[in-house]
């Protein structure tokens, strides 16, 4: 089977340059086609100013950049937040011997009404230290009995 030249050049391109200029955007300048051009002929060791023109592989190492220099957003902050609080609690359920591999284990330790009364999924930050605190608590008791 052979794939003729210009398909072959199609799979070496990005499907869409959203990313980049969403990320464009977001980094600070007062002429964004300069910096744009300044990107491209840096990734592209020189060989191009235009956007059409990089490789896949060029530009994904254009996209990790620019995602380095880009503050985050206050939504991708909120996420990261979330993300350490779960998985604080998840280190805890481990603690207590819940096999937190097992998301229906975890889903039905959490529909307790004494624990959250809702799925793990649905624990929001601030349902999230609640129950860290509730899951220290009973740690603790357990280690008392134990003494």
């Amino acid at each position: 089977m052979q794939i003729d030249i210009n398909s072959r050049k199609q799979l070496n391109k990005p499907e869409s340059y959203a990313v980049f200029y969403s990320l464009l955007n977001r980094l600070p300048t007062s002429d964004r086609d300069a910096l744009k051009e300044s990107v491209v002929s840096q990734y592209t060791d020189g060989r191009t100013t235009s956007l059409r023109d990089m490789t896949l592989k060029e530009y994904s190492a254009a996209i990790a950049g620019m995602r380095k220099l880009v503050p985050p957003t206050h939504q991708e902050e909120l996420r990261k937040i979330l993300r350490q609080k779960r998985s604080a609690v998840l280190h805890q359920m481990q603690l207590l011997g819940i096999d937190t591999a097992d998301w229906d284990k975890v889903n039905a330790f959490c529909l307790d009404s004494r624990i959250a009364g809702m799925e793990f999924r649905e624990l929001g930050c601030e349902a999230l230290d609640t129950l860290q605190v509730k899951l220290r608590a009973i740690r603790r008791k357990r280690e008392n009995k134990q003494q």
